[in-house]
Parts: C-alpha cells; structure tokens; sequence
C-alpha cells in the first residue's frame, strides 16, 4: 500500500492543466466497443481507472494502440466471448465499477454480456437497477447469480422503447444509449443525465452514425441504426479536478491559474466555490484563483446559513462537496453540507475533525462545518484515503496543515488524479510518495 507523506503549510503559485475527464473517459472507453472501425480518442487521462479499462479492452480481443501519453487508437474488429469466462476476466471486471458499462455496447452488438458484480469507492449503496430495468425495457432477458454474484443480460434482437428512468443516472443513462444506439425502432429516455460527459458520448456516437436528438437535455431520442463507424474524439478536461484546484488554491492560500478548462462545461462549480467567499476570476478559457488570507461564506438572503448540495446536472456533482467540505472548514462562516447520493461519503469527516476541524455530522448525508478563518491551522495527522473525492479532499487539509501528514491507500487517488503528487509538487507543494 503506497502513501503519501506531505509537508504542510506551502503556498503555491504557477499555472496548472486539468487532466481529461475521467468519467468521460470511462464511458467513451466502453463506446468503441459499438464498432469494429477505428476510434481515436485523445486526451485520455493516465489515471488507474482508465488504465485498467484499457487494459479489460485489449484482454477482449481489441485491438489498442498507444499514439501518445495520451492518445490512443482502438479497433474491437474481433472481440472474444471466451474471454468471460475466465477468472482474469472476473478480476478486472469486479475491481472496476466503470466496466459496468461494457454490457451495453456487448448486448447491442454481440447479443450477450456477463459481468460479476463492479467495485469501486465504498461511499454507499450504488444500485445497478436502472441499468438493467433499461435493457429489460429494450426487450433484454436479465438474470443475476445471487450466489456468484454475476450479471449476465442476453437478446436475440433489441427494439426501441420509452423509458423512463427512476433515476438520472450518468453510468445507467450511457449504458442505455449505447445500448439503443443499434437497437431496432426509435427509443425515448426520459429523466436521462445530461452531464457534459453523456453529452460528450452522445456527440461521439453522433460522429460515428448514431441518430440522436435532444443532447444537453433530459429527454434524448435515438433512432437505431444497423452499424456505427469509427471515428475521432477528444475528452473534455476534468470538471472535478478543476475544483478541486480551486478549493486547494483557497485552502493553501496560493495563487493558481487553471488554464484549459472548458468553461461553457463547468456549469455551476465557480459559482459554489465563490459562495464560500472564493475568488474565481474567469480569463478567457482559464481560471485565476488570486491568493486570499481570508474568504467569507455568504448566507442566504434572509441571512439563514448557506446549504451547499449536490443534485443531477445542471446542479452541483456530488464529486466535488468533499472538496468544498474541506475548502470551508478555513473559511469565515458556517454552512451545511448535504449530500443527498451517497450515504457514505461523509464519513471521512472524523479525519478532519481530529485535524481540528469543526465539524458537525449531523446524520449519514449531511454536516455543518463552522469556518476557522485560517485562525486555527490544522494539525498534521496520519490517515487513509477512504475514496478518490474523499482522499484528494485529505490530500488538501494536509497541505494546509501544520506540520508533516501522511496519507496511505494513495491507490484510491491515483484511481482519479493523473501524477497529482509530481504536478503540485512543481507549483511549490512537497509530496513524497512512497511504497
């Protein structure tokens, strides 16, 4: 298990790139699976995740080429059902919640999809059935093996249908459209995500032959189609690194300039950030984050304190309020943290509340943290990284603390931040990894 052992209290100061989008990247992974042509993709973050999907895809039988550090070619001409039913197969699958999405692309195109059940971060209770109630709805036969605990999903043929999903799931509403994509008929997704990732795929599909209607809302349309062809895509940057550079900048009191970040696709995360009393100063596509001794939570007209929550797209990811838990526990001011997804994910709080954090966890999914105003520094402390958001958030309180911190399970990190360590260390941090 690797670690990071991080000296605290080092402001930084410099520009900084956001990496490709990670959930993206993940679902665009699993959509060149629709074709056997060739699909480019750049801007692939060289992150665990992606890299062990990679991984699962050539093992498949595709064909991948490296282009460059982050670019790469892929052609599923020849994919090998064999390989479901080997034991590497379940130990890759089940060690990567995003392969999840490989049994839509399967079903659409090979009839069949096994899959033993995904991990992933241990932030709650994360539920496969919208995935599923969407291929029964598209005429799919399900069986799951309670004893075995492996999905498997089979259909001679696939006819459009309305679907109304009972949740706007990002990774059930992408495994839907890749799956309608090459059904037979038209079919409707109601309440579908709309997060600039399945817009992303939507528009990649689009390139590739697919016939859809209504990306960017909540109601998609797409007409099946008989083949879909290769084509070339670029991942947006990573929306949730860009926030977590902003609440690090505040934390550290540094100045950063986050350049590249696609702004039109940040939706509201500047403005969260700025109700604590951050300043965001928007630069054409980059953002400047100037050095602040001090930042001030706003309250609600009516002077009641602030609620920051997470809610489907266009409201705030639920990725990012571990990141503005700990961006306000230095602020001036309170404010209530609710995280309505995940019943889990707050649970790292006892971490920051030992570091000297005034926290309050009220109940699983919501805490009020009291604002120290950078009166109090944190205290160094040795923890382990629960989650990815979870273990960056802890990532930022030690930096900011007073003192050395050490951090293990780093692995859950590097499953969603690309060389984190390497790239803050060149704007002045000191983050050592080791094994």
């Amino acid at each position: 298990m690797g670690k990071f052992v991080i000296e605290g209290g080092r402001s930084l100061r410099g520009e900084i790139t956001p990496q490709g989008a990670k959930n993206e990247a993940l679902q665009i992974l699993c959509a060149t699976l629709l074709t056997s042509d060739r699909v480019t993709v750049h801007n692939l973050p060289r992150i665990l995740d992606v890299l062990l999907l990679i991984q699962l895809l050539r093992d498949l039988g595709v064909q991948v080429e490296e282009l460059g550090s982050n670019s790469y070619s892929f052609r599923a001409e020849e994919v090998d059902p064999e390989y479901f039913l080997t034991e590497a197969y379940v130990r890759q699958s089940a060690a990567l919640r995003g392969s999840v999405m490989i049994l839509g692309p399967l079903l659409a195109r090979f009839g069949k999809a096994v899959l033993p059940k995904p991990g992933g971060d241990k932030i709650g209770r994360r539920r496969l059935d919208t995935h599923f109630l969407g291929f029964q709805a598209l005429g799919a036969k399900f069986d799951f093996d309670h004893a075995e605990n492996f999905y498997q999903v089979n259909a001679s043929r696939l006819e459009g249908a309305y679907i109304h999903l009972d949740e706007a799931s990002v990774t059930g509403t992408a495994n839907i459209i890749m799956a309608s994509v090459l059904a037979h008929g038209t079919t409707t997704i109601y309440n579908a995500a709309c997060e600039p990732y399945i817009q992303q795929l939507c528009r990649m599909l689009v390139k590739m032959g697919a016939k859809i209607s209504g990306i960017s809302s909540n109601l998609l349309t797409i007409e099946g189609v008989d083949s879909l062809g290769g084509t070339e895509h670029s991942i947006l940057p990573d929306m949730i690194e860009v926030g977590s550079f902003i609440g690090m900048a505040a934390m550290t009191r540094s100045e950063l300039t986050i350049k590249d970040v696609a702004v039109d696709h940040l939706g509201i995360i500047p403005a969260s950030f700025r109700r604590l009393g951050i300043i965001v100063e928007q630069q054409g596509d980059h953002l400047h984050i100037p050095a602040q001794d001090h930042y001030t939570i706003e309250t609600f007209i009516d002077g009641a304190i602030m609620t920051i929550a997470d809610a489907p797209w266009p409201g705030l990811t639920p990725d990012l309020l571990s990141v503005i838990l700990v961006t306000a526990t230095q602020a001036k001011g309170s404010v209530l943290i609710h995280q309505k997804m995940f019943e889990s994910r707050l649970f790292f709080v006892d971490k920051l509340i030992d570091m000297g954090a005034q926290i309050i966890l009220c109940d699983p999914h919501r805490a009020t943290v009291i604002g120290i105003d950078h009166s109090i520094r944190l205290r160094s402390t040795t923890m382990s990284s629960p989650d990815i958001r979870a273990g960056v958030a802890l990532l930022i309180a030690a930096m900011s603390a007073e003192g050395t911190s050490t951090i293990y399970n780093i692995e859950q990190i590097d499953r969603g931040y690309e060389e984190i360590d390497t790239r803050l260390n060149r704007l002045g941090a000191s983050i050592r990894r080791d094994s």
